[in-house]
């Protein structure tokens, strides 16, 4: 990896969006260039210092999940032309993430907690944090500007917004991507506890958009350390949460400074996950 962070991206083109993480730049009337900075943030807030390399690493993994994937539904993929940058097809997006759930962790478990169920989804009773779900369940979200949180929302409202049609499509679409991802990833010895997608549409065709299965869009966790009562240890950006929340933080801006050890840390954590789910042979 490189020494220094890349934190800022400029190219001579218009820039359309600026992201937590990503640059998007116009190409032409349907194209579009999306750059990975090495930016990182926690608990929706962008961190000070970057981690070297995560950036390119999200890149390659997205692409190799594209490759992989490429059968089950469209993508907007057109070509990649450096380590961190895509070119893609210009899509009009569909205005909530496609959230696919296959372990209960994170605000799945603090639902279930108070109200039994996921997303109106109603669950067995006596689950604990972890567990693995009966069958991998859909629970969509609202997308939230940078600085807010997502919000979960049921079916039936997320049909109201995209069209029951759409709805089922890009449903259907999600779960399929996560049982080939689940089982690409188990077989080297890696939990996807869950994911996120977004679709859009391509002259009236649903493709898959955004980045894939990375680190900063998934939980995975090393199999050999999983044990359900807990939220286990995870090769994403939680070691860094966890260094955040022991910091006492009060989740808002300006976050701490990163030291060197952390920062080395997370970008190994990022590393790991890159080389397990891409190694050719589990």
């Amino acid at each position: 990896m490189n020494d220094e962070a890349v934190i800022e991206i400029d190219l001579p083109l218009p820039r359309v969006a600026s992201g937590k993480v990503r640059e998007v730049f116009e190409l032409s009337e349907n194209e579009l260039v999306f750059v990975a900075t090495d930016r990182i943030s926690a608990f929706d807030v962008v961190m000070a210092q970057g981690i070297p390399g995560k950036g390119s690493l999200l890149t390659s993994m997205s692409l190799f999940w594209f490759d992989l994937l490429a059968d089950i539904c469209p993508n907007h993929l057109i070509s990649s032309y450096d380590t961190r940058s895509m070119v893609v097809r210009k899509l009009d997006m569909l205005p909530i993430e496609f959230v696919i759930r296959g372990y209960l962790v994170g605000s799945g478990w603090k639902e279930y907690q108070t109200t039994g169920s996921v997303c109106g989804i109603p669950l067995p009773s006596g689950l604990r944090e972890a567990d693995q779900l009966p069958e991998p369940i859909f629970t969509p979200a609202t997308k939230a500007e940078v600085g807010a949180h997502d919000e979960n929302i049921s079916e039936d409202m997320a049909a109201d917004i995209v069209g029951p049609d759409v709805l089922k499509t890009a449903r259907d679409y999600a779960i399929e991507l996560y049982a080939r991802a689940a089982s690409h990833a188990a077989e080297r010895g890696i939990i996807l506890a869950d994911t996120k997608f977004e679709f859009g549409f391509n002259e009236g065709v649903i493709t898959l958009a955004d980045e894939v299965l990375t680190p900063d869009s998934s939980r995975f966790w090393p199999a050999h350390s999983y044990k359900p009562g807990a939220n286990p240890p995870s090769y994403d950006k939680q070691y860094l949460r966890d260094w955040l929340d022991a910091k006492n933080w009060d989740r808002q801006p300006p976050p701490p400074d990163l030291p060197a050890d952390v920062i080395k840390a997370t970008a190994a954590k990022y590393q790991e996950a890159f080389d397990a789910i891409t190694k050719e042979n589990p």
